[in-house]
């Protein structure tokens, strides 16, 4: 469904939520605002052409004042774009069609994005292909080119990334498995194995490479999974 009506019990779940994996474009109307009833078509019609990569919620500001207020609305039609949880773009008034297409194609995903959201190899190279920069599908592949053992690819699609958690864990994975270090424990990680993983190379510190490694790994499990809140005690017990 690409327009939904939202209200105050369910904006966090429809839009704050829901704009972590797609754009939210919030659309706060009342049914007495003559510019609404001329904007809003052209705000579904865009979403409709988009076929589920935007999302239209539409906000009625008269039955739900303490939306308008939390987001400062002070005139209406007023468009709000999310993603991942915040406001990314935004305008007030009623727009020409051209203007509404191209505040879509802003916060739209990337045809890249999307393959690298897909996530299986040869999206990964596709979205590679279209946007040789884009960091979230050089990891996602070069985390299944070493799965396979294939470290000198895998080497060349992270070279020109910038230094990063996980992309300079990578390039430590590399090193210790050319040295011949931590087998055990990068199986463990190709295995998805996380926990006996961590263990192993906790036990291999303070090599600088492994310390490398544990935190890009624990920077692809995010910052509130509670074994990487452990291991990140247990990593700086062991450092200092």
């Amino acid at each position: 469904m690409t327009v939904v009506d939202v209200s105050e019990a369910d904006f966090d779940v429809q839009v704050i939520e829901r704009s972590r994996t797609t754009p939210v474009v919030v659309d706060f109307w009342a049914s007495w605002c003559g510019p609404c009833r001329a904007l809003t078509p052209l705000l579904e019609a865009a979403a409709g052409a988009r076929e589920g990569s935007v999302v239209l919620a539409k906000v009625d500001t008269d039955a739900n004042p303490a939306l308008a207020q939390a987001f400062g609305i002070q005139g209406i039609p007023a468009v709000k774009a999310f993603r991942d949880g915040a406001v990314v773009e935004e305008f007030v008034g009623a727009q020409p069609r051209g203007v509404v297409e191209a505040f879509f194609d802003a916060v739209a995903p990337s045809e890249a994005e999307l393959l690298a959201a897909a996530g299986d190899e040869p999206s990964l190279r596709r979205a590679l292909e279209l946007e040789p920069q884009r960091a979230d599908a050089a990891v996602a592949l070069s985390r299944i080119l070493l799965s396979h053992h294939n470290d000198d690819e895998a080497r060349a699609v992270l070279e020109a990334l910038p230094e990063d958690f996980q992309v300079d864990g990578l390039r430590a994975r590399i090193r210790l498995h050319e040295a011949g270090r931590c087998a055990e424990a990068i199986a463990a990680l190709d295995a998805g194995d996380d926990e006996r993983a961590f263990e192993l190379l906790l036990g291999e510190l303070p090599q600088e490479d492994v310390r490398m490694l544990i935190v890009g790994e624990l920077d692809r499990r995010g910052a509130t999974d509670p074994l990487v809140r452990a291991t990140r005690r247990r990593l700086a017990a062991a450092l200092y």
